[in-house]
């Protein structure tokens, strides 16, 4: 999810694929052992180099327990990840949303969400983020079924012929 932040989805996809070349199972320990030169080669920024240490250091350390946020309650969850350096409201709902498959995230203020509602909307430009999430605030408790029909939505007109 780090390395999704602020890239397209294809230069993250590959970026995770090169890094799943270099490692094959990507686990704490193995990341850390990497370079901060081979990380750059696989696609990580200085920041992102930065806050993935982060994480698997206190993965290792047993400070953060990806495993026991699954028993958490959603905010409770959102509390603890956003916590994490380098870890914002996009990732952590993200996070709920992909890695726990809670069914009430919305990643506030993704850019594919808010084209993606504009149309749906038949609005002349997209929703500011505050406007998509008082639209996604009528979804609740189900805004994570809405999140994944609007990307879908995003992804097929993006990849239809022009």
């Amino acid at each position: 999810m780090i390395l999704e932040q602020q890239v397209s989805l294809a230069s993250a996809a590959a970026a995770y694929g090169r890094l799943e070349e270099a490692l094959g199972t990507i686990t704490p320990v193995a990341f850390s052992q990497l370079s901060d030169s081979r990380l750059r080669a696989i696609g990580f920024s200085r920041q992102k180099t930065g806050y993935c240490r982060t994480l698997a250091s206190e993965v290792q350390l047993g400070s953060v327990d990806l495993e026991g946020l699954a028993a958490l309650p959603d905010d409770d969850a959102r509390l603890r990840l956003t916590a994490l350096r380098g870890v914002g409201p996009w990732t952590a709902e993200c996070y709920l949303l992909f890695a726990l498959r809670r069914a009430d995230a919305w990643p506030s203020g993704d850019r594919a969400l808010q084209v993606s509602l504009g149309r749906a909307l038949h609005m002349d430009g997209s929703p500011s983020a505050e406007e998509a999430n008082a639209h996604a605030e009528r979804w609740r408790p189900w805004r994570s079924v809405a999140a994944r029909i609007l990307w879908q939505d995003y992804l097929a007109k993006r990849a239809a012929p022009a």
